[in-house]
C-alpha cells in the first residue's frame, strides 16, 4: 500500500496565501509539488514547481516549436515577475489535484503517476485530509525491495 512508503510530513499552502509565499516555501524545502488545502485541512489543488515558473517564462515561449537553436533568451533571462503578480492569490495558478487514498496498491499508483505525467501524487485518508505525498521513486524502491525475496 502506498500508506507504506509515502512521506508523512508534508509541506502544504493554505488557499489564502499568495503566489509568494507558495514560490517561498517551494525554495525553503526545495520540493516540486505544494498542495493547497482549505480551512478544513482539505486538499483542493496544487502548484507545481512548473506552475511558479512558468511565471518567469518569457510570452513568446509558447509560440516557439523548437527551442534547439535558441541558446539563451538574453535579456528577458533576467526579467523578474511583477510584485502584483506575486502578491495574486495562490487559487489563481493551483491546478486540479489527482490523489489515491493512502488504501492504495503501489502498481495502481504508479500507473496513475505515469497515466497524467506526475512525479509525485498527494494522498489522502477516506475523508479527503492530505496525509502524504509519495514519489515515483518512493513507490519504485517499495515495489523494488521486495525482488530481494525473488529466488
Amino acid at each position: 500500500m502506498i500508506k507504506n512508503c509515502m512521506k508523512r510530513d508534508v509541506f502544504f499552502i493554505s488557499n489564502s496565501d499568495s503566489i509568494r509565499q507558495a514560490a517561498e516555501k517551494i525554495v525553503k524545502h526545495r520540493i516540486g509539488l505544494l498542495p493547497v488545502v482549505d480551512e478544513q485541512h482539505k486538499l483542493i489543488g496544487v502548484v507545481r514547481l512548473s506552475d511558479i515558473l512558468a511565471l518567469e517564462l518569457p510570452d513568446f515561449f509558447n509560440l516557439i516549436p523548437d527551442l534547439d537553436f535558441v541558446h539563451d533568451f538574453g535579456a528577458v533571462e533576467t526579467t523578474r515577475p511583477l510584485a502584483k503578480e506575486l502578491d495574486r492569490p495562490i487559487t489563481t495558478i493551483m491546478q486540479p489535484v489527482t490523489t489515491v487514498e493512502e488504501t492504495c496498491g503501489l502498481l495502481r499508483a504508479y500507473a496513475i503517476m505515469l497515466k497524467h505525467n506526475m512525479y509525485d501524487i498527494p494522498v489522502i485518508s477516506e475523508d479527503g485530509s492530505l496525509v502524504g505525498i509519495a514519489s515515483r521513486v518512493d513507490i519504485a524502491v517499495e515495489i523494488l525491495s521486495a525482488w530481494k525475496a525473488v529466488e
